[in-house]
């Protein structure tokens, strides 16, 4: 792909608009820097050494590097996420708590398809099959990772590569190096612009069904008379119950309720049971009907 035509398959903002973009010095992030530049963006590079790797500080002198080399200002975080279980989701927490918010990602189509089926493996619906689907921050979801090094090395950009990005003990990995390939041989053609289809299709789809049922998000538990929960569509009730039950956990990521959960709760709201048990310790009860959330010892605030 020329860079001509890689840069229309982006979705940058408009020409001036100021913005600071993610950099880990890999080709992905480096060519999301040089596209944005090339788009006429003033941006700002921000780098974040998690120090999982002895050598991570090459990592920060390199895009400091690159910031010096394209005339643009960098900002270097330093987080500790030490190697372990859970690593990526502890570095996603521990990035997302020292970058400015909105900062522009290098994820590609590529990591669309990754993570369209990361999600299938845990059972995802429809919000889980549209991960990142007309998010701002992503502009290069349209393009493939392949043709974003191979512009990346026609600039004459040597950059940096993450062997975690290799290691089989991530999930990620095995659906990218291992999973993927399976499928292309499968089907005898490349898969991920098909995958990618149907994240678009379903968000596309999720779009509509939230302005559905946009007012009955803003409804909180105690808001409702069961009496009126009964009347509703299933899949309005179980989409609502989805937003009213989730959990955030420690490090800010947001679980919304099992399919079993929500058919627990859709029994307490039929009264079938007068209550039942919810990840996290919580209880879902019935109370002067209307629901709520309770610990061991006092009613919490559903999450809103």
């Amino acid at each position: 792909m020329d860079p001509g035509r890689l840069l229309g398959a982006c979705a940058f903002p408009p020409a001036g608009t100021v913005v600071d973009l993610a950099v880990s010095g890999g080709p992905d992030s480096v060519g999301l820097a040089l596209l944005a530049l090339e788009a006429g963006l003033v941006a700002t590079l921000h780098h974040v050494d998690h120090h999982a790797r002895p050598d991570s500080g090459e990592d920060a002198d390199f895009v400091r590097a690159l910031g010096a080399r394209l005339g643009t200002p960098v900002s270097a975080h330093d987080v500790s996420v030490p190697v372990g279980p859970n690593f990526e989701a502890r570095a996603r927490a521990a990035r997302r708590a020292v970058l400015p918010g909105g900062a522009l990602t290098g994820h590609t189509m590529d990591d669309l398809a990754e993570t369209v089926l990361l999600n299938v493996l845990r059972g995802a619906g429809l919000d889980g099959l549209s991960p990142m689907v007309g998010d701002a921050t992503k502009p290069l979801l349209g393009v493939r990772r392949a043709d974003v090094a191979a512009y990346v090395a026609g600039r004459g950009v040597q950059v940096r590569h993450d062997p975690t990005n290799v290691d089989s003990r991530f999930r990620r990995n095995r659906v990218r190096h291992e999973v993927l390939p399976l499928l292309d041989e499968v089907a005898e053609r490349d898969v991920v612009p098909l995958v990618a289809r149907l994240a678009r299709l379903a968000g596309r789809d999720r779009r509509w069904l939230e302005g559905v049922t946009e007012a009955d998000l803003g409804l909180a538990l105690g808001e409702v008379d069961v009496g009126d929960l009964r009347a509703w569509p299933r899949a309005r009730l179980a989409r609502w119950l989805r937003r009213r039950l989730a959990s955030t956990d420690a490090l800010g990521e947001v679980h919304p309720p099992s399919e079993a959960e929500v058919d627990r709760a859709i029994a307490v709201i039929d009264g079938t049971v007068a209550a039942t048990e919810l990840a996290g310790g919580r209880r879902l009860a019935r109370r002067a009907r209307h629901l709520a959330i309770e610990d061991r010892s006092t009613t919490l605030t559903d999450h809103g």
